[in-house]
């Protein structure tokens, strides 16, 4: 979400003691985000964030907490989707009753320092006086992420069971896409599936949120999860690494080479990325693979050009000259591939993981002749990459977006239906392209269950 919000102004007081918060998230960022504000002005407020990693919910009013839930688990996995529920009533007799917060369907018990709100205590949730606000405070603490299937209940404390179920197949915790649910007076369930109206309320109650900034709809969703960049590797291996668009735009703010994975590893299946639009005025850009040992035997120092440092497998197309970089666990060096390219090209990258063969393609057609360059069968797991110098570039695995600029025109999707891409994921009948490898798929977690 960036710098985009929601707000809505109440039309009248609804529940002041009894409420239900639930929406999934997607970290993309660690600072400080709040889910939910409630918002008359800095010294009376409520609200539900993640600060300093840690999960919260609190009142604060004249200048004091009256309310304090924690979390001391941390929240700092940027490659999945929570499901949080909050739950809120005050009429419960028992004190730790009245404040619960969930996470993937199980309550959290392990908590710090706890302040919960007196019997019947009045909350301001409720306060039509107060304004209600999601993914901000006050031009500030942001969501850096993206939230999904956000329902709030109006006079009800209900369960996870209510939103979410276990998935018979993956044991995965999943949404229930319509739960049967009272909402109540301003209660409310945003969808988020019309991009041109990204507030509208779907529960029936028409209580509609304004929406400010570019809120961006997206195809990743907790039913299934997209590859992004891993901004960890940021935060262990380099302070002038910065992700932005979801972890889907990466700048590197130094004259040095580094090298990004994306939050995603595989031994096998067919996968499509693509890249586009770097920054680097001399296309000091690579696109390709690397092993995961590589990255991790590169965890004391920033690993560097995808060619270096010679302890495992990697492979990069290079946008300067066109030729391959790759190395193994016993050499490092080029060979001649294709054609160079710049800002203004798109690269496809097709990696074969049944058949040990990765392939490029420029603006659509497929470099070397469409000859598969061979991969090292020992280097899997492998992560997809890019390798930047000094610049910014952008990849889709999916989502459609290359930065802020959604593809237009036509567009693509994988052999099953996932995905929206600027060329096709199935280039089968090109020249020397093996007819077998086909169909590649995006990099998404149906895929991964279904292909990988």
């Amino acid at each position: 979400m960036a710098s985009a919000k929601l707000t809505r102004t109440l039309s009248g007081n609804g529940n002041q003691n009894t409420a239900t918060w639930s929406f999934w998230v997607k970290r993309s960022g660690l600072t400080d985000t709040r889910m939910y504000a409630s918002w008359y002005d800095g010294n009376n407020q409520f609200w539900i964030m993640f600060s300093d990693n840690k999960f919260n919910v609190k009142l604060y009013q004249s200048s004091s907490y009256s309310v304090s839930v924690e979390t001391n688990r941390l929240f700092r996995d940027t490659s999945a989707w929570y499901h949080i529920v909050v739950a809120i009533d005050t009429t419960q007799g028992t004190a730790s009753d009245r404040v619960k917060i969930y996470v993937n369907g199980s309550q959290e018990t392990d908590l710090g320092s706890t302040t919960y709100p007196s019997q019947n205590q009045s909350m301001p949730f409720g306060l039509a006086t107060y304004n209600q606000r999601i993914g901000f405070r006050d031009a500030e603490e942001y969501l850096d992420g993206s939230i999904s299937h956000y329902h709030f209940i109006d006079g009800t404390a209900y369960t996870p069971s209510t939103f979410g179920e276990t998935d018979s197949t993956s044991g995965i915790w999943k949404p229930k896409t319509n739960p049967s649910v009272t909402y109540g007076t301003n209660g409310f369930f945003l969808k988020f599936e019309n991009s041109g109206a990204m507030g509208t309320d779907s529960s029936g109650n028409s209580n509609t949120w304004t929406v400010g900034g570019t809120l961006t709809q997206n195809v990743d969703t907790p039913s299934n999860n997209f590859a992004t960049f891993n901004p960890f590797y940021s935060i262990e291996y380099n302070s002038s690494l910065f992700f932005t668009n979801g972890n889907t735009t990466v700048n590197l703010n130094t004259a040095a080479w580094n090298t990004i994975p994306c939050t995603m590893e595989l031994s096998s299946g067919k996968w499509y990325f693509e890249g586009y639009g770097h920054t680097n005025s001399s296309n000091y850009i690579h696109y390709g693979i690397t092993s995961s040992a590589k990255m991790n035997a590169n965890r004391t120092q920033p690993e560097s050009e995808i060619q270096a440092n010679a302890n495992g497998y990697a492979y990069g197309y290079y946008g300067s000259n066109g030729q391959m970089y790759y190395s193994t666990t016993s050499a490092s060096t080029t060979t001649s591939y294709g054609n160079s390219y710049t800002s203004s090209d798109y690269i496809g990258i097709f990696m074969d993981l049944d058949n040990n063969k990765l392939y490029f393609a420029k603006n659509g057609t497929l470099q070397n002749s469409g000859t598969g360059f061979d991969i090292g069968a020992d280097g899997k797991p492998y992560l997809p990459c890019i390798s930047l110098y000094n610049g910014a570039t952008n990849v889709n695995f999916g989502s459609g977006v290359f930065g802020t600029t959604a593809l237009t025109g036509t567009t693509y999707t994988d052999a099953n239906g996932e995905g929206t891409f600027k060329y096709s994921p199935n280039q089968g009948g090109a020249s020397n392209f093996d007819s077998s490898a086909k169909n590649f798929y995006a990099l998404n977690t149906k895929n991964i269950k279904e292909f990988g």
